[in-house]
């Protein structure tokens, strides 16, 4: 075996996450360095495991790097010579003004293997999210794409405008917003007419895109009285005339929309997902850590008596989760298991199915701990019957004790603990106060309860400003009960669920999101 790393130049798309290739997240995900640039996603470093150092080389258009280019392509070939796994990660393509062929060389040249990973441009991704082909048969036949930087070391006006202007019928153009004046201007000087349809669009892709319109001998005055900024794509043609009614993109229930996800940093990615398909921009600042329990004793106990168990109860994919774990870790088989498993709602089952448990019942109308005693009883459990009920240790004693008045012998035993992680709470409230969110959604009470202790009175009215939404009927209890009330409460638990009823909610109201 080679003692020699390997460097894959991934690209990480043009801003939205989920635009990664799969190729991409599957070097990611095998990381033991990511080397990113400020056009990285932060949420792709998520997908790197926990071991993986993370290094921001800073990086961001015509500005000052916090490392030179020679000192982070150094950086790729030491980390690959310590026999590393290294992703370069740079936002759009790597070989679409990333530099990434200069990166490519360099590693040809000290005998490092490396592999491409192409990404998707902003160059083609922005103009689209924006609702603009670059090319259409009605409108555009060729397109053009240049940068307004050039170089770092190299002054704009190299590019030769004069050509470009006019020689072909859609020109994009990026990294051009510090020189939009004088590159505009010499498109103009070219003989491309001042009436020329035009567009800017900021944040591609983002829930924070924003596009401004313009005849080309208007544009400058129209992005600079909208206040519009880098990163952003310049299109200049014919086909920009297709937006008013190709504008996809912006015509989300949710865009423009900035929404609290609470849950555990390792369970947020669908909701985060399923917001950002709506248009959202998912703010994920965790509010509860997932820990083991600080003793295993009773967990071990009844692993140890399993075949005395008849019933098997699952209140939460998490509790499946770390139940099965301990399972592994204790060398305990749950192949032949003799109880009969039953999950509080699907997503539960879900999980146990993928964990290789069996279901045998779950509810059919609601998914909480009234409904799963309704469906003990009618599976007729017999008086005296031993039940195991794996949970966290803050968990309602309302299943337990139902049971136990119905005859039954039941074991709650502790597989995992809900902790207040360390999170900057003054920023949030900073934040809250500072109307930045428009919804806030909660996955449980210990998200809830975690959240409002971090408020005072000024961010607490704040954040009755803004539409809060409950995973189900047990959250939103605790919201009530923290003076919260939840707007939105979907039927059946899940992220999915969750941000349908948030946009079903947004829907009923006048005017919806702006």
């Amino acid at each position: 075996m080679s003692s020699v790393g390997k460097v894959f130049l991934v690209g990480a798309g043009p801003g939205d996450p989920d635009l990664i290739t799969v190729r991409g997240a599957s070097v990611l995900r095998d990381a033991d360095v990511v080397i990113y640039d400020a056009l990285a996603v932060d949420d792709l470093l998520d997908l790197a495991p926990p071991h993986a150092r993370r290094i921001n080389v800073g990086k961001r258009g015509h500005e000052t790097p916090t490392r030179s280019q020679e000192e982070t392509t150094a950086l790729i070939i030491e980390e690959a010579r310590a026999g590393r796994s290294v992703v370069r990660l740079k936002g759009g393509d790597p070989f679409v003004f990333g530099r990434g062929g200069e990166e490519a060389s360099a590693c040809h040249a000290a005998g490092i293997p490396f592999e491409v990973v192409p990404g998707i441009s902003s160059v083609l991704a922005a103009p689209a999210a924006a609702g603009i082909p670059v090319t259409d048969r009605r409108h555009a036949a060729s397109f053009a794409v240049v940068t307004g930087h050039k170089d770092p070391t190299k002054v704009s006006e190299e590019t030769r405008w004069d050509l470009l202007g006019w020689a072909v019928d859609t020109l994009v153009i990026v990294m051009g917003m510090q020189n939009l004046d004088s590159i505009v201007g010499r498109i103009l000087s070219s003989g491309r007419s001042p009436a020329t349809p035009a567009a800017v669009v900021m944040n591609g892709t983002l829930a924070s895109q924003r596009t401004v319109e313009a005849p080309l001998g208007e544009l400058v005055a129209a992005v600079k009285a909208a206040g519009l900024a880098a990163p952003a794509t310049v299109v200049i043609g014919e086909a920009v005339k297709l937006r008013s009614s190709l504008a996809w993109f912006e015509r989300r229930p949710l865009f423009g929309w900035r929404v609290l996800v609470t849950r555990a940093a390792d369970q947020a990615g669908a909701l985060a997902s399923a917001l950002r398909e709506a248009g959202a921009e998912p703010v994920s600042t965790p509010m509860i850590e997932l820990l083991p329990p600080a003793d295993y004793a009773s967990v071990d106990a009844a692993l140890g008596d399993l075949q005395d168990y008849d019933v098997l109860l699952l209140t939460s994919a998490n509790a499946a989760r770390f139940f099965v774990q301990r399972a592994a870790d204790v060398g305990r088989d749950l192949v032949d298991l003799r109880a009969r498993v039953v999950c509080v709602g699907p997503r539960t089952a879900e999980a146990a199915l993928r964990l290789g448990l069996p279901v045998h019942g779950l509810p059919t109308k609601r998914f909480d701990a009234e409904s799963m005693l309704e469906e003990l009883y009618r599976l007729g459990l017999p008086k005296g019957c031993r039940v195991l009920l794996p949970r966290s240790e803050r968990a309602r004693e309302l299943l337990p004790e139902g049971l136990r008045e119905r005859g039954a012998r039941v074991d709650a035993v502790t597989v995992y603990r809900n902790v207040a992680p360390d999170v900057d709470a003054r920023g949030l409230r900073e934040r809250l106060v500072a109307g930045e969110f428009q919804a806030l959604t909660f996955t449980s009470p210990s998200t809830v309860t975690h959240f409002s202790a971090m408020l005072d009175d000024a961010a607490r009215a704040a954040a009755r400003e803004c539409v809060i939404a409950g995973i189900g009927s047990v959250t939103a209890e605790a919201l009530r009960g923290v003076g919260l009330p939840a707007d939105v409460v979907p039927e059946r638990s899940g992220a999915e669920e969750l941000v349908a009823a948030l946009v079903a909610h947004v829907g009923a109201q006048e005017g919806g999101p702006t």
